[in-house]
């Protein structure tokens, strides 16, 4: 931190002097909207507001942001660990997505392994008319330094994410890396609908049901979007978000071109968010699903919310089973892949 640092009240601001629940934090601001980012816990966005509605697009869970230091795990299995410390918004994934797995003697946890990492920042531009900071992690187990930048610009309500990875050993890699983004409450409510490109098609994976729950789209097969055949033989749109209680589930989307992008309309509150991104690199769109019919942990019936999740690869069983699907992320010892994607806060027209 430069405590020296011209300090500015207006345009375009940087603060890096604050922490939330004991954990560094960086606030990127102007006059239309506001992200909170947790350096120490993974770069997460827990706060993407819109200025003008005083509306938060970021879901955040009943349990909130917690600071890991402060609870230790009481249970060995790394999916509940991953829970355990998930408050919603936005983190980054890589290089495994979803449960935990195995790869060149490596064991992942659940999304290991940067989402829980502390990172490094830098500012980069910082004037009343832009602010731009990148931020790093090197992970562990295996060799690759990610790192993102994120850039603002004055009276836009538009956030650009610039990213790469780079493996930094000799030996060709294989990874998963995805955006796993969750809308929820205030935002987010029975009736909103998600717009998207045309011709894109619904993997509903048969892995993705537990034993214990029941799926309302078909598994098995490939459906068009919206329209879904149900378990039950009818068909649903599943653009429409349906009424609290649906069973909660999830699917992966693909069919995007070059440039992937999705829209979530609140027409009641006039608000959206609209996502787009490197779809080359992240093909694929995860659509997490929990309406508020898992009363079990960790959900215990209390949520209402989605995810919509670029991704490079699916399903969300770990990298194996991506490495099996032939959907796993290459590169090649010394390569670097970029990635690129933006956010944009909407208010519709009445």
């Amino acid at each position: 931190m430069d405590y020296y640092r011209k300090q500015r009240n207006y345009g375009c601001r940087i603060h890096d002097q604050y922490t939330y629940m004991g954990m560094k934090t960086i606030v990127l601001e102007n006059e239309k909207i506001r992200l909170s980012i947790l350096v120490d816990k993974g770069s997460e966005i827990f706060e993407f507001l819109l200025k003008s509605r005083d509306l938060d697009f970021m879901w955040l869970t009943e349990n909130g942001v917690d600071n890991p230091n402060r609870y230790l795990p009481t249970s060995s299995d790394s999916q509940s660990t991953f829970i355990d410390y998930y408050m919603g918004g936005w983190q980054e994934i890589f290089p495994n997505g979803g449960v935990s797995s195995s790869y060149l003697g490596a064991q992942f946890g659940q999304h290991g392994e940067v989402a829980h990492m502390p990172w490094s920042y830098t500012i980069e531009m910082d004037t009343p008319e832009l602010v731009s900071m990148t931020f790093s992690v090197k992970t562990k187990k295996v060799p690759f330094i990610l790192s993102k930048t994120i850039t603002i610009h004055a009276n836009s309500a538009k956030v650009d994410i610039k990213e790469e990875i780079e493996n930094l050993s000799e030996v060709p890699l294989r990874y998963m890396w995805g955006q796993h983004l969750a809308f929820g409450k205030p935002f987010l409510e029975p009736g909103c609908s998600i717009r998207l490109p045309e011709n894109i098609k619904v993997i509903a994976d048969e892995l993705d049901v537990p034993e214990d729950q029941s799926a309302r789209v078909k598994r098995g097969i490939t459906h068009e979007w919206p329209w879904v055949e149900e378990t039950s033989g009818h068909m649903s749109d599943i653009s429409v978000l349906p009424p609290k209680g649906a069973p909660s589930e999830i699917v992966y989307l693909k069919g995007f071109e070059d440039e992937g992008w999705y829209q979530v309309e609140n027409t009641r509150l006039s608000a959206a968010i609209r996502v787009e991104w490197d779809a080359n690199t992240m093909p694929y769109l995860w659509y997490w699903q929990e309406f508020g019919s898992s009363t079990e942990y960790p959900w215990f019936g209390r949520h209402y919310n989605i995810g919509l999740e670029p991704f490079s690869s699916y399903p969300t069983h770990g990298l194996s089973e991506a490495l099996r699907n032939g959907t796993a992320g290459y590169i090649q010892g010394r390569e670097t892949r970029t990635f690129s994607m933006s956010a944009t806060l909407l208010e519709l027209k009445k």
